[in-house]
């Protein structure tokens, strides 16, 4: 798993809380103690696999009942919020303390569970050119983060008391807003108990007796993204960017829609970059005044959930002049709408498993 979108955090959160009030309620805690490893996705942090993570999943869930029509079409999940504390059991890397939004997916009559969560964490001990310079892995003590899991729960079990076990993996990278950033991934083992927080019996879930059919003509998209990043060069330097992208995408049915589209990216970082080698690497033949602007093509995929929806799109460079991380490019994210035509979204842009920026943008869909 690779780094994945900072701060996705609010846009999840602004879809799992902004829905209308839903009567009746059902909430339930769950608390899941796990142990892990870290896992050894880049060789360069080899030196820092020396132990092994512990920590505690706390969540916060709301059931759904259908009373939304897009509740039906993901088998009645639940969203919430939780709280990840994680003691890396490594001096060099610290401790982390994360808060998410996340969505609870399930299947096989509800007894598995798969959670995605996405949200912001704080690392106490990042890297330090004194004090910490072996700490590669989290350049800044705000991380972005993401956590999954999979488990078989049995609610419950013994009165509101249920049980859950199963897997999980974390990962936390500033993605690239701050070098260095090589990140961690931690897989887990998580065993603990939920407990729902009313004492009635389950409530059963609304299903429609017609399913609503989506159909649209293309619609045009303008989109603006902005953000900070750094280059792999530890302090060179955070430099703004700019992207502006355009795209047409088709509906082709209730959750899913197609996109094509063009990207053209002012990445400022890149400027310092192309100095840098040009001066310090000649054997690169780089050219201290080669155009540091890129333009690409990209086909996506939009996954809608009510206002919220995924992003995932995958682009090449047809403008590429100056080298850097090669001529294929993805970005996955979230976009949360406001009405009928506008959004903002948050992504990662990423070149395979490298993360290049956080991209925060808005748009309008016409």
């Amino acid at each position: 798993m690779n780094t994945r979108t900072l701060i996705l955090y609010l846009l999840v959160g602004w879809g799992c809380f902004s829905q209308q009030t839903e009567t009746p309620r059902s909430w339930n805690l769950d608390l899941s103690p796990f142990y892990g490893s870290i896992l050894l996705h880049n060789t360069d942090i080899s030196h820092l696999i020396s132990e092994h993570p512990t920590g505690l999943i706390l969540g916060f869930n709301k059931q759904t009942y259908g009373y939304e029509g897009w509740e039906e079409y993901f088998n009645y999940p639940e969203t919430g919020f939780s709280l990840v504390y994680q003691d890396m059991n490594n001096t060099t890397l610290g401790r982390n303390l994360g808060i998410y939004a996340h969505y609870n997916f399930y299947f096989l009559k509800r007894n598995l569970q798969f959670r995605i969560g996405q949200g912001i964490a704080y690392n106490t001990n990042p890297y330090d050119k004194v004090e910490n310079f072996r700490n590669n892995a989290y350049g800044s003590h705000l991380l972005s983060s993401t956590y999954l899991m999979m488990n078989y729960q049995k609610a419950r079990l013994f009165k509101r008391v249920g049980v859950k076990a199963g897997i999980s993996v974390i990962h936390y990278s500033n993605a690239n807003v701050k070098a260095p950033n090589t990140s961690t991934n931690t897989f887990a083992f998580n065993a603990g108990l939920v407990y729902e927080l009313q004492g009635e019996e389950p409530i059963d879930f609304i299903i429609q007796e017609k399913q609503e059919r989506v159909q649209e003509p293309i619609k045009a998209n303008l989109v603006f993204r902005t953000g900070i990043n750094e280059s792999d060069v530890i302090n060179s330097g955070q430099y703004p960017f700019y992207i502006l992208s355009a795209y047409a995408d088709k509906r082709i049915g209730k959750l899913s829609a197609i996109q094509l589209g063009t990207d053209i990216f002012f990445s400022n970082f890149l400027k310092d970059l192309i100095r840098y080698q040009a001066v310090s690497f000649p054997e690169l033949n780089v050219d201290p005044d080669e155009d540091f602007k890129r333009v690409g093509i990209f086909v996506g995929h939009e996954l809608f959930i009510n206002k919220m929806s995924i992003i995932t799109q995958l682009g090449y460079y047809v403008y590429y002049p100056f080298d850097f991380e090669g001529q294929v490019y993805n970005r996955v994210g979230l976009k949360r709408y406001f009405g009928e035509k506008w959004f903002a979204a948050i992504t990662l842009k990423s070149h395979a498993a490298k993360a290049e920026a956080v991209e925060i943008g808005v748009g309008i869909r016409l």
